[in-house]
């Protein structure tokens, strides 16, 4: 039987984040949930639960299949946990990284009209 472990713990060793201090700010947001329900850093997760991680512009969601509290090595994260995050929210990912050449440079000013024009231009062309 596995030792119990908190949450943050669990989503630090299995490279969710890079320390367990991010993992525990991350609950404390509210934007880690198991069940659709914000959980505390403190929360002991179960092997079946549906973790759902938000890193905007994702949510991305987890299966536990086994517990640990040590960190491992990239390869053996996939036997504590499967990546089940739909391909839609990916696509999301996707779009901000396309859409990141949009933006201005800091001290640019304002868009002109016709800057203004081609930004709308640009999100309408899905």
């Amino acid at each position: 039987m596995e030792e119990p472990v908190r949450i943050d713990k669990w989503l630090w060793a299995v490279r969710l984040y890079k320390t367990r201090t991010l993992a525990t700010e991350e609950c404390r947001k509210g934007r880690i949930t198991i069940d659709g329900v914000a959980v505390k850093p403190s929360r002991i997760p179960k092997i079946g639960d549906i973790i759902k991680v938000r890193k905007n512009p994702v949510t991305y969601s987890y299966k536990i299949i086994g517990i640990i509290g040590k960190r491992v090595g990239a390869k053996l994260v996939q036997e504590f946990a499967v990546d089940i995050t739909p391909p839609e929210e990916l696509k999301n990912l996707e779009i901000k990284q396309q859409m990141g050449s949009i933006e201005r440079d800091r001290g640019a000013g304002r868009p002109t009209k016709k800057d203004r024009r081609d930004l709308d231009r640009l999100q309408d062309w899905d």
